[in-house]
């Protein structure tokens, strides 16, 4: 079984090297604009454990006997580099430990210097967040791909926003991460914006925010890139992504025609955080409008929903491939048993599952994100009657 595995044509620790740690949780303390569930952030530890090749600080009902008996019906033995926690306390401990031990930690989301010192971070934290706020785009961007964008202060936030005609997107400029689309705020009419001011108002924040453009899109794209000293800079594809008309995220499909003048575009953008020190993967939201223009409206640099999905796109049966995610509307032992015969029927492949039944004093709807592939015709029907079965 250890076959599949052997033929990744990318690992994060061929990128990140030896005593890196990952961690794609968000940190515990408060935030504003990543409003994911904990039981969700939880089950996210594990999306990345098939490509990290690498120590990895999962939630232990991620790695229980069901998660392992998902992976055997794909024909995949279950990694063994992973540390485990169960709560903030003991999540808390193991990033002080990788600490102690002379460890760096690659974080997905930037966590506060209380919880574990900035020394630790394997990108230095200041370049990592300025990386990834919103508002220093222009910067990575050098000023181009970008529709028309204003920065405010947030005590002239609303005053400002009468000046722009609808449809616009407001952004948090703060050092806080998002994610999903979570912290977006897309208004279209005097409702939508009653509602954001009202959110930011919530957040009793003094940063600054950032007004931009709507874009009459044709196509949204995540492309994605990877980075290091001994491998170079690699291109490692692209997802069409699914969103609502409020910019939520609902999951992806691998895109395999992409314009070059995207990829480029792309690559132009990661050059310039190479440039800048970062080492690792990132994945650019690009927007192709009904012109044919490139727009970049975020830029992530670090692992993306759908990179796991990339980098394992050559060794999945089938020229269609679409992310999917889900939780337990029905029982949990249900749940299960449908996504295990998806698996052996070999149109699902498992990334992570996360065992609800962990929690014996109250009930957690058990989660899973993975791929289906195959035939487009195919997956899209398997896809609409899991969801007619999960309600």
């Amino acid at each position: 079984m250890n076959n599949f595995l052997s033929k990744r044509p990318l690992t994060m620790h061929q990128l990140y090297g030896d005593h890196v740690v990952f961690t794609s949780r968000p940190s515990f303390e408060k935030n504003p604009w990543l409003t994911t569930e904990e039981h969700q952030a939880n089950m996210l530890t594990a999306r990345e454990l098939l490509i990290a090749d690498m120590p990895v600080i999962i939630h232990e009902a991620a790695v229980g006997e069901k998660p392992r008996e998902l992976m055997r019906a794909a024909g995949v033995d279950f990694p063994s580099h992973y540390r485990t926690f169960k709560d903030a306390e003991s999540y808390n401990a193991r990033l002080r430990e990788a600490e102690k031990n002379g460890e760096k930690i690659f974080f997905q989301y930037a966590h506060s210097s209380e919880f574990v010192d900035p020394s630790t971070y394997y990108i230095d934290k200041e370049l990592f967040v300025a990386l990834n706020n919103k508002m220093k785009l222009s910067d990575w961007t050098k000023g181009k791909f970008l529709p028309k964008r204003e920065v405010v202060a947030v005590d002239e936030l609303e005053e400002t926003l009468k000046k722009w005609n609808y449809p616009y997107v407001i952004k948090p400029g703060d050092e806080h991460p998002t994610a999903g689309g979570y912290g977006v705020m897309i208004c279209y009419n005097d409702e939508d914006r009653k509602q954001a001011l009202n959110r930011i108002k919530e957040a009793e924040t003094d940063s600054d925010f950032v007004i931009e453009d709507y874009i009459n899109t044709k196509q949204n794209y995540c492309v994605q890139y990877a980075y290091s000293e001994n491998t170079g800079l690699n291109y490692i594809g692209a997802s069409i992504q699914n969103t609502n008309e409020y910019g939520k995220y609902f999951g992806n499909i691998t895109a395999h025609n992409v314009p070059q003048t995207v990829i480029e575009a792309g690559r132009e953008i990661m050059q310039n955080g190479v440039d800048a020190g970062y080492k690792g993967i990132a994945g650019f939201d690009l927007l192709v409008d009904d012109k044919g223009e490139v727009y970049a409206i975020d830029l992530n640099f670090r692992q993306n929903g759908s990179t796991s999905m990339l980098i394992m796109d050559e060794l999945l049966a089938g020229d269609y491939e679409k992310f999917f995610g889900a939780y337990a509307k029905v029982s949990n032992d249900a749940f299960y048993e449908r996504i295990l015969d998806e698996v052996k029927a070999g149109r699902l492949f498992p990334l992570a599952y996360y065992d609800g039944d962990f929690y014996e004093d109250e009930h957690v709807p058990s989660r899973f994100v993975g791929i289906w592939h195959g035939e487009q015709q195919d997956v899209d029907a398997h896809d609409k009657a899991f969801a007619e079965f999960n309600q």
